[in-house]
């Protein structure tokens, strides 16, 4: 693996730094479902203390990225293609029944906060903030999930968002995914803003199916 070395000037951010290292090598399969990753290599190999790899290793486990057990250590535990599979086999049976109430029910206030979002992905598009386009674009969602004006239907879609949140990582930390996942938005909501059903539906399925393919392509299957 490819030698960085870190300042340790701002403790906060080096280890946000080493959380989203480690989380690209767990995802794209550098590290192995099960393979033990040991807190004294990858400090040697960063060139930095023990104590951000622990912080970061504690925030990888609450993303259910890694799982430490007793008196053996810590293991990675990424998604496979088959878990990718689940994931969008979820979304696409129940965003789509969201969508399609949402073009129904969604208020002008909530297109505003869509249009708004839109713009703030179009400026970080711009500027390739990929981590900032990550919570935009959940976000964005989930104000369509609110649109819906179905408690029991939001909480659903909502309960799943940080598995989304992880494919989400890895398709959107690649700089050329950025403006197709971005054009891809914008299409939804010009659909919703004409409160177009039809349009709609097709729109969140194109989008769905683009990031299965997406994340698919950016996690190696085991």
């Amino acid at each position: 693996m490819k030698e960085k070395q870190f300042s340790e000037g701002c403790t906060h951010s080096l280890t946000e730094e080493i959380e989203n290292i480690l989380r690209e090598r767990i995802l794209k399969g550098e590290y192995g479902i099960g393979e033990r990753i040991k807190e004294n290599q990858v400090a040697k190999e960063l060139k930095v203390s023990r104590t951000p790899i622990r912080e970061a290793f504690k925030q990888l486990e609450k993303e259910g990225l890694m799982v430490t057990v007793p008196n053996r250590g810590s293991f990675a535990f990424g998604f496979t293609k088959q878990d990718i599979q689940d994931i969008y086999a979820v979304r696409a049976a129940v965003e789509v029944l969201a969508m399609e109430w949402a073009a129904s029910r969604i208020s002008d206030e909530e297109i505003k906060a869509l249009q708004e979002t839109f713009d703030l992905m179009e400026f970080y598009t711009k500027k390739k903030g990929n981590k900032k386009m990550v919570e935009l674009n959940r976000a964005f969602h989930e104000i369509i999930y609110n649109a819906t004006g179905s408690r029991f239907l939001s909480q659903i879609l909502k309960s799943y968002q940080d598995y989304v949140d992880q494919t989400r990582k890895v398709t959107v930390y690649y700089d050329k995914n950025l403006d197709l996942i971005l054009k891809e938005h914008k299409e939804i909501l010009e659909a919703l803003k004409e409160r177009n059903h039809e349009k709609a539906l097709e729109k969140i399925s194109v989008h769905l199916n683009n990031s299965k393919a997406r994340a698919e392509r950016g996690i190696i299957s085991k």
